[in-house]
């Protein structure tokens, strides 16, 4: 056997790792931060229409200001609906009804709050590094399987270096982007 017999898929580990930090990034966006976000209610889902919509379907999401976030809601009926989705989604905020205008005040965090952020957004992170190791892991296996079937041990090493390499780039970005996301919420 030829040793592109025994080639392993860095492209997909690489893929797989890149959808860990997407992950990573989307569950960090719907962390407040004492500052007003669109992003922040991405994870909202309303139930409209007999099935959970995302709230950016439902409405124009705008920041008008540092402290505010409005929902102007096509759909008069689907005011409250919107609100209710708000008051259910854990982030905090007591939504405001202007007619079909739905005002979120972004309340100032608490040192108190700003402490239990950090610690949720460090989950997200070890979520995510789990994640890199399950896939590093995954990657291992396989150089393992190649190895068995007569990969040369040369080869095995320069391969398990390669995924290895990969592994501790993904869990730097990992804990630069939980570095970023403490010192944003930490930030008065």
């Amino acid at each position: 056997m030829s040793d592109e017999d025994f080639e392993i898929d860095t492209d997909d580990l690489t893929r797989r790792m890149d959808g860990a930090m997407g992950s990573l990034k989307t569950e960090f966006a719907s962390l407040r931060t004492g500052r007003a976000s669109a992003t922040m209610l991405e994870p909202v889902m309303v139930e409209a229409y007999g099935q959970r919509t995302p709230i950016n379907q439902v409405g124009t999401v705008n920041v008008p200001e540092p402290r505010m976030v409005t929902i102007n809601v096509w759909d008069k009926s689907m005011v409250g609906a919107v609100e209710k989705a708000i008051m259910n989604s854990g982030l905090g905020i007591n939504p405001q009804t202007n007619g079909t205008i739905v005002m979120l005040p972004i309340p100032e965090l608490n040192e108190e709050r700003r402490t239990e952020l950090s610690r949720v957004a460090a989950q997200y992170a070890e979520h995510a590094r789990v994640s890199v190791r399950n896939i590093r892991r995954d990657g291992m296996d396989k150089i393992k399987k190649a190895k068995n079937n007569g990969m040369s041990e040369d080869d095995q090493k320069i391969w398990e270096s390669e995924v290895q390499d990969l592994t501790d780039k993904y869990i730097a970005n990992v804990d630069a982007a939980l570095e970023h996301k403490q010192a944003e919420i930490m930030q008065v």
